[in-house]
């Protein structure tokens, strides 16, 4: 593309891609060119939906590879499953060496990989051809967090003192695909799949805007996994049957719930606490992501189910199970929240338009891999927590080579 424009790739087609799709509607110096999924239907389909949303005139390709020849494409964002990220990114990485083309940067959804190991290996190939990387983090750009972080920082921080406690949640009904809820190619259950969020915007709430991420650092996590609905015989049943039989709770379960508190220390010395809970055993509307802050006189909250637009259907509305409301959308009558414009409510708009940014001036990102490891390392340290049932130092001796109990599918609840 020009040099003002940047021509974006999609390693990947599903539910996350298309979220990520539908924001560049709102990014004014960046297109979609191209769609690669090894389902070459769904790879056409999504591409189609950049078409019709305008945002690119995108075709599906054949293979990554070919995506990083086309001079159009300046960037990948990489929207494929877990246990695909590493061979994605070693394909990238060839095609980038055996000169078949170049990249002005490489983004990549959460999370980064699906263990430490792997998430090293992922960031250590991007570094080898000098590529810029962006670790795709949407809830730190949600317009809510990004303004209350500002004003509690601005007004209450600048009075009386930095923020010492931050709590965050992502809560829904379970992942729409099947290996999501397989530990083996997932990585784990909701931890690895949503605790990655909630780590992020707890650190991003408690760090002074303008200060680096390392002006805070981890030093003890304490963790804990359950499963405490989808083990139940009665939807262990009702999810292989909906998800295929490779999804056994009865045999293989992956935990539906997870916290963790992690404890800070600033570069002040202060302590500060950040608290995390995720689930995918909430019943409510749909997807519930809620942020608090608490700072010495003051606080902050964010709950994305109290929209401004409310819905109420009685009985008499019989339609059709659907997302059209909310994302994971639990019911289609009573009084329901309606979420207008999630892709910006969530921080995807103001995501890509950040990353889009940083790749075409060549700088670097806010989040890079490197911090996408560091995600990835509180996580395993939690998972270990969760199962040695102690406290962790951070970071933990065997760190690196650790695969949690659930990824290995021999966790017992």
């Amino acid at each position: 593309m020009s040099g003002d424009r940047l021509g974006v790739g999609f390693v990947g087609s599903g539910f996350n891609a298309r979220f990520h799709i539908q924001s560049f509607a709102g990014i004014r110096n960046a297109d979609v060119i191209g769609v690669w999924s090894p389902n070459q239907k769904n790879a056409a389909a999504t591409a189609a939906l950049a078409r019709e949303l305008e945002v690119g005139d995108a075709r599906p390709f054949k293979s990554i590879r070919e995506m990083v020849a086309d001079p159009a494409i300046d960037a990948l964002w990489l929207c494929g499953p877990n246990h695909a990220r590493v061979s994605n990114v070693e394909e990238i990485v060839a095609a980038i060496k055996d000169g078949a083309g170049t990249l002005r940067g490489l983004a990549c959804e959460k999370p980064l990989a699906r263990n430490v190991a792997e998430a090293k290996k992922v960031a250590s190939l991007a570094k080898s051809v000098g590529l810029n990387t962006g670790y795709l983090e949407n809830q730190l750009f949600a317009p809510d967090i990004t303004r209350g972080r500002d004003l509690i920082w601005a007004r209450g921080a600048a009075l009386t003192g930095r923020p010492y406690l931050a709590r965050a949640a992502e809560e829904h009904s379970g992942p729409h695909m099947p290996w999501f809820w397989q530990g083996t190619l997932q990585g784990g259950g909701v931890l690895n799949d949503m605790m990655c969020h909630s780590v992020e915007v707890v650190r991003h709430l408690l760090t002074k805007p303008g200060e680096p991420r390392s002006s805070i650092r981890p030093k003890r996590i304490s963790a804990h996994i359950a499963s405490l609905k989808w083990s139940r015989p009665a939807y262990a049943k009702r999810l292989s049957q909906a998800m295929g039989k490779d999804v056994d709770y009865t045999r293989r379960p992956s935990e539906d719930f997870a916290r963790a508190t992690i404890e800070y220390e600033a570069d002040t010395g202060e302590t500060l606490i950040g608290e995390v809970t995720t689930s995918w055993s909430f019943v409510g509307a749909g997807l519930r992501l809620s942020a608090e802050v608490l700072g010495p006189e003051y606080s902050m909250s964010w709950n994305t189910l109290d929209s401004g637009l409310k819905l109420f259907f009685s009985r008499e509305v019989k339609g059709q199970a659907g997302e059209d409301l909310v994302e994971k959308q639990n019911a289609e009558m009573g009084l329901m929240p309606v979420i207008a414009n999630e892709p910006e409510a969530y921080g995807y708009r103001d995501e890509n338009r950040h990353f889009a940014r940083a790749f075409l001036r060549g700088e670097k990102p806010m989040l890079t891999f490197e911090d996408g490891v560091e995600v990835m390392q509180i996580l395993m340290t939690a998972y270990m927590s969760a199962e040695k049932g102690q406290t962790m130092d951070f970071p933990p001796p065997g760190l690196d080579a650790f695969i949690p109990e659930v990824a290995k599918g021999t966790w017992k609840p």
